[in-house]
């Protein structure tokens, strides 16, 4: 963490500038059994070569509003900071009509289609596997990352006071519009809030679709020095599986 970090892009910029090599989230999916370990190295060149994809093949720019139809996943939290890194507005679980781009995992495909604008569809597979055949109507991303650069550089670089994140608006919920400074000050609030300091471990096993499933997944760690051990299908462990993998995971503070 920097004290001048103002957006979000710059919290993984500070992280890859310090100790790159370190785990920064580890994924587990209860329902299938993959776990995943990414270290701050591996998930920004994800990051830059999804940014890339954003800017140059999908021209995403500058204040575009890109809704993300995902669940929590590592691939999901890869968007977040993508989106940042361009200067896009992350809207998790938005309204895809309203979006200029649409992110949509296999469960929302068909809500997805709202979108008049480009469509990328998500497999969020194990291994980062392709669809058999890509859904109709979308390019899949497992298709169209990996021959993207390993390097970004926005043609216009965000600002912190630039809209980086578009919380609700969907299903009767209140929307709520942060920029980019005040992401990263809610942030680090909530990396206070926790106790957090480098080198802790944050198992999530809350949704990506509101602040707190964000902050605590993805954010607060990120600001704090700190990692994640993201899992989806938590419900999946009893009270002895939870208590085990805390133990093999290192977990300092458990948010589910």
């Amino acid at each position: 963490m920097n004290a001048t970090d103002r957006t979000p892009a710059d919290l993984l910029r500070s992280a890859l500038a310090g100790d790159a090599a370190r785990p920064l989230v580890t994924f587990y999916d209860d329902a299938t059994g993959e776990r995943v370990e990414l270290s701050v190295a591996t998930f920004a060149n994800w990051v830059a070569k999804t940014a890339n994809l954003l800017q140059d093949e999908l021209s995403v720019e500058p204040g575009d509003r890109v809704a993300l139809l995902l669940p929590a996943h590592w691939q999901t939290a890869v968007w977040v900071l993508a989106c940042s890194s361009v200067g896009a507005v992350a809207a998790p679980q938005g309204d895809p009509a309203a979006a200029d781009v649409v992110v949509a995992g296999p469960d929302a495909l068909e809500p997805a289609r709202a979108c008049t604008g480009p469509r990328i569809a998500m497999g969020l597979r194990p291994l980062g596997a392709r669809f058999p055949q890509p859904p109709e109507g979308f390019a899949d991303y497992a298709v169209e990352v990996p021959g993207q650069g390993d390097h970004f550089s926005p043609y216009l670089p965000p600002g912190p006071d630039d809209v980086a994140l578009a919380l609700g608006g969907r299903n009767g919920a209140d929307a709520e519009e942060l920029t980019g400074a005040q992401v990263v000050e809610r942030a680090r609030r909530d990396a206070g809030a926790l106790g957090l300091a480098p080198g802790a471990r944050v198992l999530s096993g809350l949704g990506y679709d509101d602040w707190r499933g964000l902050s605590h997944g993805l954010l607060a760690p990120l600001a704090a020095g700190a990692s994640v051990v993201l899992c989806r299908h938590l419900d999946r462990l009893d009270a002895s599986g939870l208590a085990a993998r805390e133990v093999s995971e290192r977990v300092t503070h458990t948010e589910a």
